[in-house]
């Protein structure tokens, strides 16, 4: 049976969330204002097709983790979500269970955020939203790493400098702020899972979850090993939302130190690997703009000479990249400089431009 009320709504709410409100760039000419079916898949985690579906009635049966993902994604607020569950035939979570939905007002904060790496976790450390410049610093989680405690105790490889000290401190914090948690949303079975997971695989967490001890985990100072901007560190505060017991993880720098100057190139950079450049886009946006390497045409030696016009030689990647952000340089300019090797030191411009010439090999991806 076609479960038309599902899908008349999900059309609607999908009609009234613009891209650049859900994070994501317009992109060209569209024919309606709110998300494309295939912009609300990205964000929700599902098939494009599987959306389709839903909004045409075929698909009567999704998971309550799907209409989750749908009311996060669609920014519903608490009494649409609870419409939206009872429309998909669930019923919506009780008041004994983890809250993971995320009002417009938290949506909106993360919009204003943009320049700060910000991450949404619910009371279970499960990581439900981050801002670009967060998935940037800390690098991007997917399926059960998502959960903090989850990776803090089996798959610790992480980009946080710890000592054996600030590493028994933040299990012991999380452990304590789990068992509040647990204690707050005894009906949660995602919770009780979780934990018993847990003690079965770490003896660490099976003895500290034996010692009973309750607290919150609110506050830390990290250093952050980086592979493409170096070591920051950064004070790490985590933040309730009130009336949701949602957790904001917010990092900052000092200002005027050397942190808070990574911490901005960082900004502009985004992420980097063998074969993308990053950067981060517009305020609000979730999904930066990803250049492909040698998928435009080099700049022109004037263009490029003119944003380095005020570097101080010798210097290197960073220094290159920090002064063209500064100076205004687009793609092009950035683009080629974000592909030069991370180690070289520049003594002149003249360097810099045989360099930018050697790595660019223009044509397609």
């Amino acid at each position: 049976m076609a479960n038309t009320g599902l899908g008349t709504a999900l059309r609607h709410w999908r009609d009234r969330v613009t891209p650049q409100a859900a994070g994501l760039p317009a992109g060209g000419r569209r024919r309606a204002a709110g998300l494309r079916r295939e912009e609300l898949a990205q964000l929700a985690g599902i098939s494009a097709d599987y959306v389709i579906r839903l909004e045409q009635g075929r698909a009567t049966t999704p998971s309550a983790q799907v209409v989750e993902a749908l009311a996060r994604a669609l920014r519903l607020t608490g009494d649409e979500r609870t419409h939206l569950f009872r429309l998909a035939g669930l019923a919506p979570p009780g008041p004994g269970t983890v809250p993971r939905h995320i009002t417009p007002g938290v949506h909106r904060m993360l919009d204003r955020l943009a320049g700060t790496p910000v991450a949404v976790f619910d009371a279970a450390w499960h990581q439900l939203l981050a801002n670009p410049l967060y998935t940037a610093l800390m690098g991007e989680w997917h399926g059960e790493d998502l959960n903090g405690v989850r990776r803090t105790f089996l798959n610790p490889n992480t980009r946080v400098r710890d000592t054996p000290e600030s590493r028994a401190a933040l299990q012991s914090a999380l452990v304590a702020d789990l068992r509040w948690t647990a204690g707050r949303y005894p009906d949660d079975r995602d919770l009780r899972s979780l934990v018993a997971e847990l003690r079965r695989r770490s003896p660490r967490f099976a003895g500290l979850w034996e010692s009973g001890a309750v607290g919150h985990h609110e506050a830390a100072r990290k250093t952050i090993d980086h592979p493409d901007v170096g070591a920051l560190t950064l004070d790490c505060d985590v933040l309730s939302v009130a009336g949701s017991d949602l957790r904001l993880m917010v990092y900052s720098a000092e200002p005027g130190t050397e942190d808070a100057d990574r911490l901005a190139l960082l900004g502009v950079v985004g992420t980097q690997s063998l074969v993308d450049v990053s950067f981060a886009a517009a305020p609000g946006t979730r999904v930066g703009r990803t250049i492909r390497r040698c998928a435009m045409p080099a700049p022109d030696r004037t263009s490029l000479e003119q944003h380095l016009s005020e570097t101080e030689y010798p210097c290197g990647r960073e220094e290159l990249l920090r002064r063209a952000a500064a100076a205004g340089g687009g793609d092009s300019v950035l683009g080629s400089l974000g592909g030069l090797p991370d180690t070289d030191r520049y003594d002149n411009f003249d360097a810099v431009w045989e360099a930018v010439n050697a790595k660019h090999i223009g044509g397609a991806p």
